[in-house]
């Protein structure tokens, strides 16, 4: 899971600081109209509010680049989505520098898991793991070369995870199928976006959430021990590093169950 900052460090006490404020059981914005929107609606959120929260309960996360609408609407008024995610034992955290909402499973003060779950972590496997380390290299060099579209050859991703295979392989077939699968999945997970030319994908912000500078130095420190070299600050020397076959899989991925 991401590191990102948290925007809102600490839950409230009580719902009264919601309905103080008009936030949550408050069904009128002012006199003589309402927020109900069927028979029996009891929903104390707005048209715009409750779409953007079944669009962030359904994706991993949004962003400004893919969900205009929805990343306005949580943007200008995070805290009743907040609040709904807290009734389900969720926390809502914003990435505003580079344009994304995601929510995460709550965790209790004392760190233990005694909070239902509607949302468990799965790793990546290690050809996605080689991807999402690549691409946070090659995200964080062109944005600091000025550049805020981030490409790349879908075989050049292919090619870059069979760097990686071990002397020994001889399965090169079922390598080959792992690495498409990997970036398919990648595509899947809105870390890579197609672009009006096949052969070419976008690179999404969201890389940089799920791979802050932290996590990406781990990462990088590891293959290259992996490799018995120092570390290095080039994508030509991450190129080069050989995972093996028992990657450890230190990047995890949120799902819904």
């Amino acid at each position: 899971m991401s590191d990102a900052d948290e925007v809102f460090g600490s839950e409230f006490d009580n719902d009264n600081d919601f309905l103080d404020e008009g936030f949550v059981g408050d069904e009128t914005t002012e006199e003589g109209s309402t927020l109900a929107l069927f028979e029996g609606d009891a929903g104390g959120l707005s048209l715009e509010q409750r779409r953007t929260l079944v669009v962030l309960l359904k994706n991993r996360f949004i962003s400004a680049g893919q969900n205009p609408t929805e990343w306005r609407v949580i943007r200008e008024n995070p805290l009743p989505i907040k609040a709904r995610l807290n009734d389900m034992f969720l926390d809502l955290h914003l990435d505003v520098q580079h344009e994304v909402a995601f929510k995460r499973q709550a965790a209790s003060d004392g760190g233990g898991k005694e909070f239902p779950t509607l949302l468990h972590d799965i790793a990546y496997t290690r050809e996605e793991t080689i991807l999402l380390v690549f691409l946070r290299h090659r995200f964080q060099s062109e944005r600091a070369s000025g550049h805020e579209d981030v490409t790349i050859e879908r075989d050049d991703l292919i090619t870059h995870v069979a760097s990686f295979r071990p002397a020994h392989a001889t399965n090169r077939s079922g390598d080959e199928s792992r690495a498409t699968n990997a970036v398919d999945n990648l595509i899947k997970a809105k870390v890579l976006i197609r672009t009006n030319d096949t052969s070419r994908l976008r690179v999404s912000p969201v890389i940089a959430v799920l791979l802050p500078l932290a996590k990406l130095t781990e990462l990088w420190e590891w293959l290259m021990n992996e490799n018995g070299t120092e570390p290095a600050t080039t994508d030509d020397d991450h190129r080069s590093a050989d995972l093996g076959s028992q990657a450890p899989t230190t990047i995890e991925r949120e799902v819904r169950v």
